[in-house]
């Protein structure tokens, strides 16, 4: 099936950019080597010396009109040329803009548009003959005018133009486009009455006006003429647009190429309006040439359905001509601010009108602005002047009357529709934004546009907002995002939809003709009953119920115990959909993917709504849903009926109640038959749209040093640290570094210099660094020479190399040994420490980590600095998923960080790997637990004291307690040692005997004052003990805001905004509750972000704004983002919503675009450097760090394997290679027995499960991949499961030992070609990586070929070291000896036969040691019966031995037997109960997994 007659969304397993059905060419080496182009190629310009290049302008003519031209501009073309670097290598080395053909310039726009495709650097090799570029620009904007070109080229041109204007970030592209829309350009307004009034209501403009007047007057006449074109060339652009358009019919035949060109004009001026810095001018010359209203008159808007494109691309330009901006200034409008200025219009038209119309336009001057601001109010005023009237009064009005195109003037109708568009009120994008439902329903669910775009090729443009760099405004940024991440939603929430009503099988049963499932789903259930409960009325000045509540019942006893737990676990907020399903007689027939999918299963109405309650058996609701309780189970709830209360939307039900009303059509609340849920990772849409909805009506305030760079515009580099004007002026490193020789080599080519009173090297840390403080921002050569001249000899300058080092002692806390502070052990590199000193600097700062750098060591470094420099500060950490947050959380625990202080949010805290809980409740209860324990510990000392009363009853009174009997013993003492120190006047023995809190510390190591120890160490001991005793009642003055809060809720959120110093969240929990953080006062002075490249723009911004602002300004000082831009981006699973869109762009890869410096993180200590130089290549110098490189496990081969990385090449199996059993769902059984069957073999060797992760490129292979290790090792112990199997995507940002990778296509390369996938792929294994694949696909793929060249360097098929055990002592390059596995088959015997012979040595050991046992027992039955026939042969003078002795003999020897039988059971239950744990967190694992990806339940 063509992907045109699809008419349903790719399935959920589908790869998220299925681009091989999307008709994108991607060639392999075969393909390149056959084609014509490479022929040329290899005979013209792909010699490696630049010299021998041999230039000939014919070649260029004969591909472009030949291979080009002639073939209609086939995409397989193009790309053999791109890859060939036709452009870098040939057409612009030889380009002379004065000689260069047509040919020639048209060969180069075509390549820069390949380029852009294809989404890699354009511009770069325009940089190395700059000279030629305003030369070339010059010839494609006099082509852009040209009326000779075919359609199709003037739309190449045209979209040449569009790659242009979105790149003038780069200097050389500003430098050429910015005056051609300059201030110039209103030379060509129609009338220069305009231009006058612009220039009356600023002054400035006028002055830059004359400037360019000036420069005009002193040109030549080549400048001249040259300045004329730049000025004129934008008008005469959109005159060419307009000539075009007026040429298309009303009826009859279109060229699809005119339309094309069209579009992608329209797509052009919309990119104009949408950038400030060629806006600021271009708005008003577009305005004042009236393209809006010509569109809207052409011929082309009356056609039927064959313009819908252009009706919606039309609708976009017109939505961003009239943006709430100010033009010159750039600053946003508000909604008072935009009332202000339509007002002010109205009021000048009324003065015009009462001075020169007073008889024709009276009723308009004397009305209220309410009364004439509508279109039919002023179309009534209009209508009734005459064609002469109306042209007088466009006069006044400053607007041109005379045609654009043509002579004459407009006529009447035209110039009526330019007054009205003038001067009716524009609807507010707010209220707009408000009105509309956040959850999409039938309609726009099922657009069939949208499916349409998830093949989008880039052949047309399409009408999305684009994630572009620059944006016009915080609210322009917001709205795109709003609408980008809403259509994609929607095709997402499609995707579940289509599969779960596909699950349940809908037909219609006679005679009853009601609809009955004959299949299931898990993810959807019937609904047995639903009520609208609560209508509440409307909030003031709004129309819609503020709140609309409805109670749904559903049986969930048909499913297993598994899914019934998943139903159960359903909690506030969790968004959820009501379908109506009504089958039809074709309803079950079967359905195929051409068909109308609504019609066929006949799907009538689907509404979202979100839970609010879970109702419990009493009918009420379950209070504190999804909190955690003591025994951390729900309350239980009997039988098989669930009760759930949701809320629905507003909005969408005053649409439907209106619509019921006025048509009296069926109630679409009585209808529903279905409730269907989603996972709850991919089901936070409602909350982001919510919160971006809410951003939009608030004042918000990005700092002021950020505000720039965010929106594309100002110096990239002035948010950095050395340009904040607030920079500390000394840092305490704390633990840092790890001794004097790690802080110099950490600061290469710096001067390390000591304080005054200190001597290197012998300075310990904790290190507290001064650096030199220079001049913020770019100083001009003129200010530097001035400064030169202005040096005083006599003052001591400023070495800018020179860092001033000092030391000190950190305080003694107490005399236990958990008083000690916890210390880094991380031997930090230069580039780290330099990323950990901008990151604890104020400012913006951005740290790039290829695999394995460290940059979470790097992140929670910076967070502990910044906790230990600016004790009152409060820091946010975001991050993508909850197994990241909870890797960083671990590592700060395991820093000096008082626990107290740390606050995890989010449902992934229990996950955490430390007894601890660190969520809000968990923190609350541990804050309660800690206050009994130092009440009791406030009881202990003053027993100590011998002071009697509960003194330890509550907080206040333990407070009471210090004021008036710890610190009346403690400063009077503390006063005397002080001043003996002094005086000398005090002994030792006195500071020892007076000490008042001995008694108290009798549990300390002892002697609490070491007798050898001098008068300054023993008076620092004294007072450790006395801070460990203060610290007991600041700890308990700070949980006393628990004591006198009583509810859970609000101790909790005292928690969060009182006491908590580190705030952790995923960046989905920012977005769910950032309403209830602002209203609680939430505040924080930092933001950290790790997998900053993974998370939707969108998605990164929401937690830079989760506190309310400070007088107008945000209180945000540092954002760091760590991340990774050369990994796998945002998954976005619509292609166009993706790439035309650029939704998969995050905030961090947007930045480093706009040359924001990085920090470049250059040293990998993850894997061996053999493997890591798979995925190396891609980084810029990045090395190896020592731990991979000395110790023995980096050093010893894989024991059984000859290397530690190879790719195996797997054959056809059973005569199949990758095989669909449904659409898009890949598998390869060769590849899954093969990896099985390895997994086995490393088992067998003694390797670890949980050492070994088997991946795959694909959901369905991972399926397939379980299913064998279900049949062949999951019930067998000698093999147990591994760690994780999983997909490649799944897997980014985790790692292991092991690596068993599985690429599983055979026909094309799929998706593995995105080389960020690539990457991902190469860099999971730490000591062995092996690569299951079809070698001839993947070998001649040219985007992959720097790592499968250096894959194919070794065998492709498997070598095996035989009788080698785990682990191997055997030196990694010891290749010798190898054994070679032909195949799958091969593998999966030899397999077998090493467990045959295992078992069979098994049953050997297990004999011999029965045997042994067996003569054990003989000979101790022989040694009995010898020792009886001598005791009655020996006469026994004493008599008969004592019963008693005997008896006790015997228990003692029974009770011997019987504790070894207790230590051995012992031990089986210990075995067993790792086992079991192995086994539930295999099991949960997979479970979560099955649940993460869900597979077709019936493969």
């Amino acid at each position: 099936m063509s992907t045109e007659e699809r008419l349903t969304t790719l399935p959920p397993h589908a790869p998220p950019t299925e681009s091989t059905r999307a008709g994108v060419y991607y060639p392999t080496f075969q393909d390149m080597k056959a084609d014509s182009i490479i022929q040329l190629a290899e005979s013209y310009w792909n010699n490696k010396d630049p010299a021998k290049r041999v230039w000939d302008p014919l070649v260029v003519e004969r591909i472009y009109n030949e291979e080009l031209e002639k073939k209609g501009f086939e995409p397989k073309k193009l790309t053999l040329l791109e890859l060939s670097q036709y452009l870098e290598k040939y057409l612009w080395p030889n380009f002379e803009y004065t000689e260069a053909s047509l040919a020639h310039v048209l060969s180069i726009v075509l390549m820069v548009n390949e380029k852009f495709r294809e989404r890699v650097a354009a511009w770069d090799c325009f940089m190395k003959n700059p000279e030629q570029f305003p030369g070339f620009f010059k010839r494609v904007l006099e082509l852009s005018l040209a009326n000779t070109l075919s359609p199709r080229v003037r739309k190449y041109i045209v979209l040449f133009l569009i790659r242009v204007f979105q790149s003038i970030e780069n200097q050389l592209i500003r430098g050429e486009c910015m005056i051609l829309v300059s201030l110039v350009t209103w030379h060509c307004f129609g009338a220069s009455t305009l231009r006058d009034q612009e220039f009356a209501n600023n002054k400035d403009l006028k002055k830059m006006w004359n400037v360019f007047a000036k420069k005009f007057k002193k040109a030549d006449e080549s400048q001249k003429e040259k300045m004329i074109f730049e000025r004129t060339w934008l008008s005469n652009f959109m005159k060419v647009f307009v000539e075009v358009l007026y040429k298309i019919p009303e009826d009859g035949g279109v060229d699809h190429e005119v339309l094309a060109f069209l579009e992608r004009c329209l797509e052009f001026l919309i990119d104009l309006e949408a950038q400030l810095p060629t806006r600021r001018y271009f708005n008003k010359l577009l305005e004042d040439h009236q393209i809006l209203i010509l569109c809207k008159f052409a011929p082309i808007m009356r056609r039927n359905n064959a313009n819908e494109l252009f009706k919606q691309l039309l609708d976009i330009l017109k939505f961003y001509s009239g943006f709430e901006i100010d033009d010159n200034t750039g600053l946003a409008l508000t909604d008072d601010q935009m009332t202000e200025l339509h007002c002010k219009k109205l009021a000048d038209l009324q003065h015009i009108a009462f001075e020169h119309f007073r008889d024709s336009l009276q009723s308009l001057a004397l009305s209220n602005f309410a009364s004439i601001e509508q279109r039919p109010d002023l179309q009534k005023h209009f209508n009734a002047l005459t064609h002469e009237e109306i042209v007088r009064l466009c006069g006044f009005l400053n607007i041109r009357t005379n045609k654009l195109v043509g002579e004459g003037q407009y006529d009447k109708d035209f110039l009526v529709e330019v007054l009205v568009c003038k001067f009716e009120k524009r609807t507010s994008q707010i209220d707009l934004i408000n009105s509309k439902p956040l959850y999409p329903d039938e309609n726009a669910i099922f657009d069939d546009a949208v499916v349409q775009t998830q093949f989008w090729n880039n052949e047309k443009p399409l009408a999305l907002p684009k994630l572009n760099l620059q944006f016009l405004t915080i609210h322009d940024y917001l709205l795109r995002n709003f609408n980008l991440f809403r259509m994609e939603t929607t095709y997402e929430i499609r995707q579940d939809i289509e599969d779960v009503v596909k699950r349940l099988a809908p037909r219609i049963i006679y005679p009853s003709s009601k609809t009955e499932f004959t299949g299931w789903a898990r993810m959807a259930v019937e609904i047995e009953s639903f009520n609208i409960i609560e209508v509440a009325k409307p909030n003031i000045g709004e129309s819609k119920p503020s709140r609309v509540k409805a109670d749904i019942s559903f049986n969930i006893g048909r499913y297993t115990e598994s899914i019934r737990n998943e139903w159960d676990s359903l909690k506030q907020h969790d968004v959820l959909f009501l379908l109506t399903i009504h089958a039809n007689d074709s309803t079950a027939e079967k359905y195929n993917d051409s068909m109308p999918f609504r019609q066929h299963f006949g799907l009538k109405y689907i509404r979202g709504c979100e839970v609010s309650d879970i109702i419990g058996d009493d009918g009420k609701p379950i209070d504190e849903v999804g909190k955690p309780r003591i025994d951390d189970k729900r309350p239980n709830i009997s039988g098989n009926i669930r009760t759930i209360r949701v809320f629905l939307d507003p909005n969408q039900y005053k649409m439907d109640m209106d619509k019921y009303s006025s048509v009296r059509d069926e109630d679409v609340y009585e209808t529903f038959n279905i409730l269907m849920r989603r996972k709850p990772k991919e089901n936070n849409f409602k909350s982001v749209l919510e919160t971006i909805r809410d951003l939009m009506q608030s004042e918000l305030v990005v700092p002021d040093w950020l505000h720039n760079i965010f929106l594309g515009y100002g110096h990239p580099g002035s948010a950095h640290y050395t340009m904040m004007p607030n920079r500390p002026k000394e840092i305490d490193f704390r633990d840092t570094f790890l001794n004097y020789d790690h802080l110099v080599e950490s600061f290469p080519g710096k001067k390390i210099v000591p304080a005054e009173g200190f001597k290197a090297p012998g300075i310990p840390p904790p290190y507290v660094l001064q650096f030199p403080v220079t001049e913020n921002g770019p100083i001009s050569k003129k200010r530097k020479a001035e400064d030169a001249e202005n040096i005083d000899p006599s003052q001591p300058q400023i070495d800018p190399d020179q860092i001033i080092v000092r030391t000190y002692s950190l305080p003694n806390m107490g005399p236990y040994p958990f008083n000690q502070p916890r210390k880094n052990t991380i031997k930090f590199t230069p580039v780290q420490v330099s990323a950990i000193l901008a990151g604890t600097n104020p400012g913006l700062t951005m740290v790039v980590g290829p695999p394995g750098t460290g940059k979470t060591d790097v992140a929670v470094q910076i967070i502990a600095n910044l906790y230990h420099n600016f004790p009152d500060q409060h820091t946010l950490l975001v991050t993508h998923s909850n197994q990241a947050l909870n890797q960083l959380f671990e590592k700060i625990i395991a820093l000096d960080v008082d626990e107290r202080h740390l606050l995890r949010l989010g449902h992934g805290e229990e996950e955490l790997n430390t007894e601890l809980s660190f969520s809000k409740y968990g923190r609350v209860n541990s804050f309660l637990e800690k206050r009994l324990s130092l009440l009791s510990e406030v009881d202990r000392l003053a027993q100590s004291l011998q002071i009697g009363g509960e003194y330890g009853y509550t907080c206040e009174t333990a407070g009471y307690f210090y004021l008036y009997h710890v610190l009346s013993r403690w400063e009077p003492y503390i006063d005397k040692c002080r001043q003996g120190l002094t005086n000398e006047n005090v002994s030792v023995e006195t500071i020892r005997d007076e000490f008042p809190f001995t008694a108290y510390f009798y549990d300390a190591p002892q002697p609490l004052f070491p007798d050898d120890a001098s008068y300054e160490d023993t008076l620092e001991i004294a007072e450790g003990c006395f801070r460990h005793i203060e610290k007991i009642f600041t700890e308990l003055e700070e949980i006393r805001g628990f004591e006198l809060l009583r509810t859970s809720y609000d101790r909790a959120n005292y928690l969060l905004t009182k006491e908590a110093k580190i705030i952790a969240m995923t960046c989905t929990h920012a977005a769910l509750k950032r309403r209830e953080l602002v209203s609680l006062g939430f505040k924080y002075d930092n933001v950290v972000m790790e997998e900053a490249a993974q998370i939707l723009e969108v998605e990164t911004f929401i937690p830079l704004l989760l506190q309310e602002t400070e007088d107008g300004r945000s209180r945000l000082k540092r954002v760091i983002m760590i991340g990774d831009h050369n990994q796998l981006p945002p998954v976005v699973k619509n292609m166009a919503f993706q790439q035309y869109g650029n939704m998969e762009q995050s905030l961090f890869t947007r930045f480093v675009k706009l040359g924001v410096p990085t920090i470049d993180l250059d040293a990998q200590g993850r894997a061996r450097p053999s493997i890591a130089e798979l995925y190396n290549w891609r980084y810029k110098d990045l090395g190896n760090l020592p731990t991979v490189i000395e110790p023995d496990e980096y050093n010893n081969a894989n024991a059984g394997f000859s290397f530690d990385y190879q790719l195996i090449n797997v054959g056809e199996f059973m005569n199949k290679g990758e095989t669909e059993p449904v659409p898009y769902f890949y598998q390869n059984l060769g590849e899954a027995e093969y990896v099985v069957a390895v997994y086995q073999y490393m088992r067998l060797l003694g390797y670890p499960e949980d050492k070994i992760t088997i991946l795959t490129t694909y959901n369905g292979q991972k399926a397939l991949i379980r299913d064998v290790l279900s049949q062949r090792c999951s019930w067998n112990p000698l093999f147990g499961r591994p760690a994780k199997v999983t997909t490649v995507d799944k897997f980014q940002g985790q790692q292991n030992d092991y690596i068993l990778l599985s690429l599983v296509r055979t026909k094309t390369v799929g998706h593995i070609r995105d080389v960020r996938r690539l990457i991902v792929a190469m860099s999971r294994a730490r000591l062995g990586l092996y690569v299951f694949c079809r070698r001839s696909i993947f070998e001649n793929c040219y985007e992959l070929a720097p790592t499968f060249n250096k894959l194919l360097e070794r065998p492709d098929k498997l070598q095996l070291k035989i009788n080698e055990m785990w682990p191997s002592s055997r030196m990694v390059d010891d290749y010798t000896d190898a054994y070679t596995i032909a195949d799958v088959t091969h593998m999966g015997k030899y397999v077998y036969q090493m467990m045959q012979e295992q078992l069979a040595f098994a049953k050997e050991q297990k004999a011999k040691m029965e045997a042994a046992s067996a003569m054990d027992v003989d000979k101790d039955e022989e040694t009995e019966t010898n020792i009886k026939k001598d005791d009655d042969d020996n006469e026994m003078d004493e008599g008969e031995r004592d019963e008693d002795s005997d008896e006790e003999d015997e228990d003692n020897e029974d009770e011997e037997n019987e504790n070894e039988e207790n230590e051995n059971e012992e031990d089986d239950g210990e075995e067993n109960e790792d086992g079991g744990d192995d086994d539930d967190d295999n099991g949960d694992g997979n479970n979560n997994n099955d649940n993460d990806d869900e597979e077709e339940e019936d493969e």
